[in-house]
């Protein structure tokens, strides 16, 4: 809403009292005209108590219905729609099978569900009305945490292995309402794939093609691994004088950007005599070939079920020395004793929600609304200087980017205007933590964190200029480092 007044409109949100024995919930809305004139409204929204499937008790919209009988019967309640209906058909007939007592349970879970509408896109940034896309959020992450509970996981713990959630949400404005659930074998037949484009500007997700043609063509020496559905994790090392960095991007693999950013900061390196390093720009190829195949339907939805792998686990959670996705990362740091990890990620570029399960999306509350690019520099314990040195480095080449100031000046204020003041260091307009992590592989870790799922053309090409211009910052700061 912040961005949809624009700057000439103040928006500020404060809370409101009410009763606990509350049926019906409204915004009070106070408008105040230059005059100082103060209109007031109230705006209705809808919620009802309930509790989700992990048994827990939530808030969330829903529809209503407020009518009188002509017999004077008055009714003030909630209506279950269409739209609740069918998540919570998907859900029980998930939840009311039977499953073996071991992970995996599945191969695919397939929840093919068509709804009778259409999104609709809003006048500022990637902003969107979409059903569609709340339903395959709230039904992808509500089955994860199904599943976490039912192994006996915390909620939100990444190391369970259910198998590979796949909602696929059809809108079809003019057909009735359905869902299909089946079990499905791991897909591995192609995507239709879009033609290669420029490197350096690309305006949009490169194909799966495209990402090996441009890697076959770095480094020097191959390492490879296997998903669970057979297709190859590879990477490659440039070996050279200079201290190693791994290069790495897509363990969240519906994070595009970084795809794009790691492959140009190789090829720009690669150039260079002394260079050594291993580039590894698509670490979850199943997540990705997911991605891609859901992108055919909605190309503007987030998909966060091609966040994890095949097996339904943050390849980070995977044990070590258990093969996968990654040993990858494993084999880069055996090969090169690289000490810097640049870690590629990207998170929601418009507001992300949960419609049916509290709205608010559990366990990542902090990445609802975009807040701009912004970096994380773990460090293992005795490395805080030079982690502090190599973020502050890395913070004043990236001012220089006229554009990504201004990119994360808009998207802080928006942010501040509906969550408050933002509860992260700034330096330069740069968002940053940084924090000590010593389970990690490397010494140092600079994770980036741009908004980039759902993001094209224009907004994209500065997405992966971000991240190539971070990778290329910190290497060269790397290098400059005193050692411990």
């Amino acid at each position: 809403m912040a961005g949809l007044l624009g700057d000439e409109v103040t928006l500020t949100w404060e809370p409101v009292a009410v009763e606990a024995a509350t049926t019906r919930y409204f915004y009070e809305v106070h408008l105040t005209g230059a005059d100082g004139v103060v209109e007031k409204h109230s705006v209705a929204a809808p919620n009802r108590w309930h509790c989700d499937y992990v048994d827990t008790l939530q808030l969330s919209p829903c529809g209503w219905v407020r009518w009188c009988s002509a017999a004077g019967e008055h009714y003030d309640e909630p209506l279950r729609t269409d739209y609740e209906q069918l998540f919570e058909s998907v859900m029980e007939a998930v939840t009311g099978s039977e499953w073996p007592g071991e992970q995996p349970f599945f191969e695919e879970l397939n929840l093919r569900v068509v709804l009778p509408g259409r999104d609709a896109s809003l006048p500022y940034a990637e902003e969107h009305i979409s059903l569609a896309e709340g339903l395959h959020e709230d039904l992808y992450f509500s089955l994860l945490e199904y599943f976490q509970h039912r192994a006996g996981l915390s909620l939100g713990d990444r190391s369970g292995q259910p198998g590979q959630i796949v909602p696929e949400i059809l809108t079809r404005p003019d057909a009735s309402p359905s869902a299909i659930v089946t079990l499905q074998c791991l897909h591995v037949s192609s995507v239709p794939a879009s033609p290669d484009v420029s490197l350096d500007r690309a305006d949009r997700p490169l194909s799966e093609s495209q990402i090996s043609a441009l890697l076959e063509a770095l480094g020097q020496r191959t390492l490879r691994s296997l998903t669970r559905s057979g297709r190859p994790v590879v990477a490659r090392y440039r070996p050279g004088s200079d201290r190693a960095v791994l290069i790495s991007a897509a363990q969240h693999a519906n994070e595009t950007s970084g795809i794009v950013g790691a492959l140009r900061a190789a090829a720009e390196l690669d150039e260079l005599a002394h260079a050594h390093f291993v580039i590894s720009p698509l670490e979850n190829p199943d997540g990705y070939h997911l991605r891609q195949r859901l992108a055919v339907e909605q190309p503007r939805h987030m998909h966060h079920a091609a966040r994890y792998t095949a097996f339904g686990n943050d390849l980070q959670a995977q044990p070590l020395a258990s093969g996968f996705e990654h040993t990858i990362r494993e084999r880069a740091i055996e090969c090169s004793d690289a000490g810097l990890h640049v870690n590629l990620h990207g998170y929601p570029a418009h507001e992300w929600t949960r419609p049916l399960t509290g709205y608010v999306p559990r366990g990542f509350e902090m990445w609802t609304i975009p807040k701009g690019f912004f970096l994380i520099v773990r460090y293992r314990e005795g490395w805080q200087q030079q982690a502090q040195r190599l973020l502050e480095a890395v913070i004043q080449d990236l001012a220089n980017i006229p554009e990504l100031v201004a990119f994360n000046q808009r998207q802080i204020v928006t942010f501040e205007a509906h969550a408050g003041e933002l509860d992260f260091p700034i330096m330069h307009n740069i968002p940053y933590l940084l924090m000590q992590d010593d389970a990690q592989l490397t010494p140092l870790m600079l994770i980036t964190e741009y908004p980039d799922e759902t993001v094209y053309d224009e907004a994209f090409i500065l997405a992966h200029e971000a991240q190539r211009a971070t990778v290329i910052s910190a290497y060269t700061h790397y290098q400059r480092l005193e050692p411990t």
